[in-house]
């Protein structure tokens, strides 16, 4: 049978594993650059109250040694205890499965609506921002629109746990936080640092502010800016717009 030894005093089982994540190094090869899959890994990593260390790999001079350590692969990648893991959707999955309770806080949402809320908005804004064409402008601005009207609407319907603590059935407007309830979830990870990059680049490039009028969506940006797991880990508005500076089309005839 085999036995559990302490190592260096903590049974193996109770050491802190030895996680290292790789992020996208900002212009100034780095500050924590624009990458939205590279942030949501470092929220997950910070929600879940582990250790672990960050460091930003510029791209325009990527060290030798990290080719080596993964060959071919840009940031983000993560490694555990000196495994690599490279694939984001797969990396989220393993960290939910081996930092768990009770040590770990358990980061899936409670409600599967909440992991496709606002999801096909990063793709609508993709379209329009990368527009050149006035004529088709009008068009594509309605599309992103309609999608932001979709999550705020989601945002603002009470979740089935909102009326039993309530014990109203008549509730109409949520007040919860993020997109789950008020405590952030792999869902908001997701979400949310594209969400940012929508706001931030939109009014940079197109004068396009999100309505004031879509409340669940304000009470929602205005929550996680208030929130270390999100500031701490989102890189600038300046690096956000740099990132974008050929991407945003401009609108010519």
């Amino acid at each position: 049978m085999a036995l559990s030894l302490p190592l260096n005093g903590l049974k193996e089982e109770d050491r802190e594993p030895l996680i290292e994540l790789f992020v996208k190094a900002g212009s100034d090869g780095e500050s924590i650059g624009n990458c939205p899959f590279s942030q949501r890994l470092f929220m997950i990593l910070w929600l879940k109250g582990v250790v672990f260390s960050v460091t930003t790999v510029d791209l325009k001079r990527k060290p030798a040694d990290l080719q080596n350590l993964a060959p071919g692969t840009h940031p983000p990648f993560i490694t555990f205890n000196s495994e690599v893991k490279t694939d984001v959707n797969k990396i989220e999955e393993f960290l939910e499965e081996v930092l768990c309770p009770p040590k770990y806080l358990k980061l899936s949402p409670k409600h599967s609506e909440s992991n496709t809320a606002g999801m096909d908005i990063f793709a609508k804004f993709s379209a329009y921002i990368k527009n050149s064409r006035p004529e088709a402008n009008e068009m594509l601005e309605r599309g992103l629109l309609k999608t932001l009207h979709k999550l705020d609407q989601y945002l603002n319907s009470p979740l089935p746990d909102e009326i039993e603590e309530n014990n109203m059935e008549n509730i109409k407007f949520s007040t919860r936080k993020f997109l789950d309830g008020n405590e952030m979830t792999l869902a908001d990870c997701n979400l949310l640092p594209k969400l940012h990059i929508v706001k931030v680049v939109a009014k940079k490039y197109r004068n396009f502010d999100i309505p004031e009028g879509m409340t669940g969506i304000w009470r929602y940006l205005t929550n996680v800016y208030g929130r270390d797991e999100f500031t701490n880990t989102c890189p600038s508005d300046k690096e956000v717009e740099i990132a974008y500076s050929d991407v945003a089309k401009r609108l010519t005839k």
